[in-house]
């Protein structure tokens, strides 16, 4: 038999490997999740607590590892504006299946796009009736499909929060670089901050601390969050994605509640620093400014949105094309809206299970695998 020699470096990589390996077994330690269930019984305040995730990722989490179930009487974990399909409002989708019908144009998306239905129609409704969709799964797939394709205008449609708005600039940044006349963007771009100030201050739904996301996080830091509990006195922790990630947010905040005080604290400090992601950030500021924009559920926010600078409005698809779009027309029963104010559990609107599934979706909380809707459909 050969033998095989390792060198030192490879011992030291392979080591490394076995430490990350065992560090992230960690976070679903069964041991360590009871020890923070239990501290989060011991703290909880007198009269209990909401708490509002507005991350898609913690509301598939939360749902997959029963951590709901997990909760002591009178905590409740509530689900809000964290999936970017869900919150993409009727009359956006209704602006991309315009653009869809233009003569020559390539609507270039994430799969979760096509199936969310707008006022009268869909993308994959466009798509079977003859118009071009490409699934693709960044902004620079839809920038290679404009090099390789001359002949068609590719209009990639962008949404999705502060972790996905670099990328496009990106895209954009490059597009502009290479003289590419083929290439737009339906920017459909949303921040977080503006729509965090809205749940606050609904008047139906008492939010008593957040559970802040953390890819979201990754980019813009600690900063934005600020005013939550300076301004409203509402503590927010940011938060990883396995089980005991999310426990241990929930214990730092019930600590919080019970000692009093409302700070902005970091849970997830392996995947977010205070300052954010900088190059990240200015990437963004170079490419976009922020402007209104209408949230299903939440209506429109002020500067809670981004639109495409002047500088580069070459790449505004609505610029390039002003397509004419169709009246907007919301479904009829669908409580999407009242589901991502976090007023509403997925199993309270009446067409849940009955007329509204994953393979038959009413709307986009139903679409999307991070929407509390299929959330709910799957795991509970």
């Amino acid at each position: 038999m050969r033998s095989c020699k390792v060198s030192g470096g490879e011992e030291e990589d392979m080591a490394d490997a076995a430490d990350l390996q065992s560090e992230l077994k960690a976070f679903k330690d069964p041991r360590l999740a009871r020890g923070l269930v239990e501290s989060i019984r011991e703290l909880v305040p007198d009269g209990g607590a909401t708490l509002m995730e507005v991350c898609g990722t913690h509301t598939v989490a939360i749902a997959r590892n029963g951590i709901r179930t997990l909760m002591p009487e009178g905590v409740r974990l509530a689900s809000g504006p964290g999936c970017p399909v869900c919150v993409t409002s009727n009359h956006d989708i209704d602006k991309i299946i315009a653009l869809a019908r233009v003569e020559g144009v390539t609507i270039a998306t994430f799969g979760d796009m096509t199936r969310v239905p707008g006022s009268t129609s869909s993308l994959l409704a466009e798509q079977a009736a003859g118009r071009s969709v490409e699934i693709v799964y960044s902004p620079l797939d839809a920038l290679k499909l404009a090099q390789e394709n001359p002949d068609r205008q590719i209009v990639f449609v962008g949404v999705g929060f502060e972790t996905t708005t670099p990328l496009v600039a990106m895209a954009v940044k490059r597009a502009k670089a290479a003289g590419l006349e083929n290439f737009s963007v339906y920017g459909a771009h949303k921040n977080m901050p503006g729509a965090l100030e809205v749940i606050i201050n609904d008047p139906e739904l008492k939010v008593d601390a957040l559970i802040l996301p953390g890819h979201v996080s990754t980019i813009i830091g600690v900063e934005p969050y600020r005013f939550l509990a300076e301004k409203y006195g509402v503590p927010g922790v940011i938060t990883g994605f396995e089980p005991v990630d999310v426990l241990q947010g929930i214990a730092m905040i019930m600590r919080q509640l019970h000692e009093g005080r409302a700070d902005i604290e970091i849970a997830y400090s392996r995947g977010v620093m205070a300052e954010g992601n900088p190059v990240a950030l200015a990437a963004i500021d170079e490419v976009f400014e922020t402007c209104a924009s209408t949230w299903r559920g939440l209506g429109e926010i002020p500067g809670s949105g981004y639109r495409i600078r002047e500088e580069y409005a070459e790449f505004d698809a609505m610029r390039r094309f002003a397509p004419e779009v169709e009246p907007t027309v919301e479904h009829k029963g669908c409580r999407c809206g009242d589901v991502l104010r976090g007023v509403m559990p997925p199993n309270e609107c009446p067409l849940f299970r009955t007329v509204c599934s994953p393979e038959n979706p009413v709307g986009p909380c139903m679409v999307s695998s991070e929407g509390s809707c299929a959330a709910y459909y799957r795991y509970y």
